[in-house]
């Protein structure tokens, strides 16, 4: 008899008249004899398994860089943010009303357009390159990215779509949309997100017009780069959308959480806006980044053929807005179709809305140690968490890390815990699914489970 034993589960591999069972047994549960090949078979590989990745009816050659998972892929085309009355597109109307109202134009007309029905799917130019992002930098990392392939992605953020937009001849945009990071494994932190971007551009005379002196005011000269300004910009240009971009964005919080919210500025890096800032609010006692902003980099302005403009981005997440202003405290709940959810959202103010939980089941924890193969990355293992245990698994946590003083390998251990959103899971069930993602993590990112 062979063991995979973890802190809490015991899995033994017991033979009964010539035929292969599991034993699974635990602190809280019965002994069980499963046959194996309920938890083990496979089925046959599909298409996209041999070599293609579709993806909203498109397909694509896989390559080493491919990381999206068909649990990922099943998300794209949900659009979340484009469902009257739930709450991430609750939050993206209050947004956009506020740059609408906010903003006119000559005519009466909101300046602000807005694109939420752009895919996700895009290329890494888009997605780095067109945002001046070194092809060294920790963003592009394999480990932190939804590849579908070495030229396409997944996009990781709105911006995104930043150049495109700019090169179409927009001055003033909002782009709403769903994101794909991978990440760990927690209650404030899911592999699809949702953000909104926002873009103004000035020309020389829309942005001095009302200043005195305006005829001796300039965008741009031949100066240096420093902590306050790009080296083409004037100091006087860069303040100026500096003070806009913060009267905007502090309005829009006070819009969305009411007057009086106490803000504050930190200065931060990013490599496509400079000087760049993010937005903290205090709420309920505590500090919490909203959303972060900048000068956008003049160099994306020039590539997309407004040159002569200058301009401020800022990107923020639906879901930590909605979980703040709702008092969501799990981000699993943005997807589920359970109505005692979705239908505390259907009224006429969404502020008067506070989230009800509606159920708090037992959480069941269980623990598995593996040994590391070259080159391990935890989110590969997250990944194959979130593809056999979706969203029973609400977090994974590193426990115990162990170098072998002989053999040099690592080994980790992480602890599971288990909670259905929407019934008692029994420790049986849990069980079984915790076979299957130790048997997937072994099938595929090869590490090599403890046994005993």
């Amino acid at each position: 008899m062979t063991s995979f034993i973890t802190r809490r589960l015991v899995y033994s591999t017991v033979k009964k008249h010539g035929q292969k069972f599991m034993l699974i047994s635990s602190a809280k549960s019965s002994r069980q004899l499963v046959h194996t090949s309920s938890l083990l078979h496979r089925p046959e590989l599909s298409r996209e398994e041999k070599g293609d990745v579709v993806v909203s009816g498109r397909t694509f050659q896989r390559d080493d860089m491919t990381t999206v998972t068909p649990k990922i892929i099943s998300k794209v085309g949900r659009d979340l943010h484009n469902m009257k009355q739930h709450p991430i597109c609750i939050i993206k109307e209050l947004i956009r009303d506020f740059f609408y109202k906010r903003f006119l134009t000559n005519r009466g007309t909101p300046l602000f357009s807005i694109y939420d029905n752009l895919s996700p799917i895009v290329s890494t130019e888009e997605n780095f390159d067109q945002l001046l992002v070194p092809r060294d930098h920790i963003s592009r990392q394999k480990q932190d990215n939804y590849y579908i392939n070495s030229s396409t992605i997944l996009r990781a953020h709105t911006s995104a779509h930043q150049h495109s937009l700019v090169r179409a001849g927009l001055d003033a945009f909002l782009v709403a949309g769903d994101v794909y990071r991978r990440d760990t494994v927690d209650a404030s932190h899911y592999p699809v997100f949702h953000q909104m971007e926002g873009v103004r551009l000035f020309t020389e005379y829309e942005l001095f017009k009302d200043c005195q002196g305006a005829s001796d005011l300039k965008l741009f000269e031949t100066g240096k780069k420093d902590s306050d300004k790009q080296a083409c910009h004037t100091l006087e240009a860069v303040k100026l959308v500096e003070f806009q971009l913060k009267q905007t964005l502090t309005e829009l919080v006070e819009h969305l959480f009411g007057k009086g919210i106490e803000t504050k500025w930190i200065e931060v890096y990013f490599p496509f806006t400079h000087p760049s800032w993010e937005l903290e609010i205090k709420f309920q006692g505590e500090w919490l980044e909203v959303l972060g902003s900048g000068i956008m980099e003049q160099a994306i302005l020039n590539s997309a053929g407004a040159g002569e403009k200058i301009g401020y981005a800022f990107g923020l997440g639906l879901e930590r807005l909605a979980m703040i202003l709702f008092n969501i405290p799990d981000i699993r709940l943005f997807w589920s179709e359970d109505d005692r959810f979705l239908s505390q959202f259907k009224v006429d103010d969404p502020y008067k809305v506070t989230f009800k939980p509606f159920s708090k089941y037992p959480l069941l924890r269980n623990d598995i140690s593996f040994w590391c193969p070259p080159g391990y990355q935890s989110n590969d293992f997250y990944d194959v968490v979130r593809s056999v245990g979706g969203d029973l698994v609400e977090r994974v946590t590193l426990i115990d890390e162990f170098v072998h003083p002989t053999t040099k390998k690592l080994s980790h251990c992480y602890r599971l815990e288990y909670r259905h959103m929407e019934k008692t899971l029994t420790q049986d069930e849990v069980s079984v699914i915790h076979w299957k993602i130790a048997d997937a993590a072994e099938a595929e990112i090869k590490v090599e489970v403890r046994k005993k």
